[in-house]
């Protein structure tokens, strides 16, 4: 690769051709702010904030798009710079609503940072004119503030190049412009997928998940309501960030210690309905593959996938696995089984789901969710609802003893842990259809092919004489990839894994955000899907038809994976969804 020489404040530096002003102070350890800047999504110098000084140049220019050349020479903190980022942060917030001390992102909100770091108060505040926008809290997921917005254009960039859906952009001109929807619609009338992806990239408090804490604190208080917990896999690999902790760090023992403390009467892990997915899901794929039915098989747990699917893939639905999600499987078990098991009325008890996931909110108000009469799930919340509930009432989470979920509906294994990284609910299938397919014991039951986070992976694998190819995706432009070559009758594949947000359910749009800064520079989704691969190599019990709680559960209740019981309880429809009508 060619290099050049040049010079940031003083400093020789000898860097790769064309790479950009940001990167080149990176490499020298100096670090430019930026706010509309995220890697490989939105690189359009709009903000304003990174820019410097290059000698020679008529006017500031802006970093993060601006390439090096041989002989160059930078200043990033001169004072002509640090008072055009200044200005330009004082007229940001010019058109801000700054309700700080009730935001929900107030201590780690972006704009608020670089206003502390650049010495920013109210008095300095340019006055004038200003936008007031309605809240838009018409869909299930999530509500939307454009008196916070900045447009730095973050959640329309992620939604439209990653994500492949587009709903959100720029509307009006000058002035007036804002984020919106097509026509001015609210984003409950459109093809929105509730993903939440806009969410974990927006840098103020314009975009959050309804908080339903609320409703969760009320039912923990009624004596009359008996509230279980279940909490995803991923969530143990992020909540600890929320305290401080390393990116990637495991807190699945403080974690059940404090919901014990909020007062839950059970504390269970969604990892045991996973196990109970791939029960289901590795039966249905070998239906499918020696009776002739619809292939490719594609999972059906990641509510946001589904959507899309039912969204702009209608005529795919057919590929879907029937199964239900974990957290869906989780309360339907719940309200069936367990409460018949322990003399409990299925409507006193409430169902509370910790997810890493908005789209979680969206899916407890589907159709056929509702196994015993009542809804499988009562209440999702997210990762960061959690924490903030933690808070709340005061816990030391870092000083908590580590505690054990409690029995039968917390004991799952170490494929139902890798759930939560993409390439997980494929590896963990496979385990269980290889060894059921052999009739033999797998020697070692990683596949490696499926891991990692790139945006899809594919692999073939010899089975009992039969070659079976399989691929995954995360990010749902990758997944269109893979569902165009299907519909154009190309695709080589007999199971496929989709999960909406990109890296999986570790990156999903409830966990605790982080900003561009630590996003631009560290692989998040890698950190966290480490702690459940960790986790799952360090168990004893590594493969879902092992785990001997679901064994039982078969025996006392669903007979056998596949069974008209079985059915009934974990199995599901899905139906075609308009697109957006423009």
């Amino acid at each position: 690769m060619d290099k050049v020489n040049i010079k940031i404040n003083g400093i020789p530096l000898e860097v790769p051709a064309g790479i950009t002003i940001l990167e080149a102070a990176k490499m020298a350890h100096i670090d430019i702010p930026t706010l509309c800047f995220l890697k490989e999504i939105n690189e359009i110098g709009a903000c304003r904030i990174c820019v410097v000084e290059v000698k020679g140049a008529r006017s500031l220019v802006a970093s993060c798009v601006y390439p090096v050349s041989d002989g160059m020479e930078i200043r990033t903190d001169s004072p002509k710079i640090l008072a055009s980022r200044k200005k330009t942060l004082e007229l940001i917030l010019s058109d801000h609503d700054r309700k700080c001390l009730s935001c929900v992102r107030s201590g780690h909100c972006e704009l608020q940072k670089l206003c502390k770091d650049l010495g920013i108060d109210d008095e300095t505040i340019y006055a004038g004119e200003r936008n007031h926008y309605e809240p838009d809290d018409s869909s299930p997921h999530m509500v939307r503030d454009n008196n916070k917005c900045i447009l730095c254009r973050r959640c329309s960039a992620v939604c439209d190049h990653v994500q492949g859906i587009g709903v959100i952009g720029a509307n009006e001109r000058g002035f007036k412009t804002n984020i919106g929807c097509a026509f001015d619609m609210d984003l409950g009338e459109t093809s929105c997928v509730s993903c939440g992806q806009c969410i974990a990239v927006c840098p103020t408090g314009a975009l959050y998940e309804k908080d339903y804490t609320n409703e969760v604190f009320a039912a923990i208080n009624d004596p009359d309501k008996y509230v279980i917990v279940q909490t995803a896999p991923a969530v143990r690999a992020a909540l600890g960030e929320a305290f401080g902790l390393p990116i990637g760090t495991n807190v699945q023992g403080k974690m059940v210690a404090a919901l014990r403390r909020l007062g839950f009467d059970k504390v269970f892990d969604t990892d045991f309905a996973a196990d109970l997915t791939i029960m289901e899901e590795a039966h249905e794929l070998i239906d499918r593959l020696q009776s002739g039915g619809t292939l490719p098989l594609i999972t059906s747990c990641s509510p946001g996938w589904i959507k899309f699917c039912e969204h702009y893939y209608p005529d795919l639905l057919d590929n879907l696995s029937s199964c239900k999600s974990p957290q869906q499987m989780f309360g339907a078990v719940t309200k069936t089984y367990y409460a018949k098991k322990m003399g409990l009325d299925p409507k006193n008890i409430v169902m509370v789901s910790v997810m890493p996931c908005t789209a979680k909110k969206f899916e407890i108000t589907r159709d056929h969710q509702n196994a015993a009469g009542v809804p499988d799930v009562d209440i999702a919340i997210t990762t960061r609802e959690l924490a903030r509930m933690i808070e709340r009432v005061g816990i030391n989470f870092l000083a908590l003893p580590d505690e054990e979920f409690d029995d039968p509906l917390g004991r799952s294994t170490g494929a139902a842990v890798i759930f939560g990284a993409t390439g997980g609910v494929m590896e963990a299938a496979l385990r269980t259809a290889v060894e059921t397919l052999t009739g033999e014991e797998l020697p070692d039951p990683v596949f490696s092919e499926v891991r990692g986070t790139a945006g899809i992976k594919t692999a073939t694998y010899n089975v009992a004489g039969m070659d079976i190819n399989v691929a995954v995706a995360s990010g749902l432009g990758n997944a269109r990839k893979l569902l165009d070559e299907i519909k154009e009758g190309n695709s080589p594949y007999h199971f496929i894994e989709i999960m909406a947000c990109p890296g999986g359910c570790v990156n999903g749009g409830g966990q605790p955000q982080q900003p561009a800064s630590v996003r631009n520079s560290v692989d998040i989704r890698a950190l966290r899907a480490k702690a459940l691969y960790d986790q799952d190599t360090a168990m004893k019990i590594r493969k879902s038809h092992e785990n001997p709680a679901v064994r039982q559960l078969y025996e006392e209740f669903l007979e056998a994976p596949g069974s008209h019981v079985a059915h009934e309880i974990l199995h599901t429809s899905y139906v075609k969804r308009a697109v957006n009508p423009y």
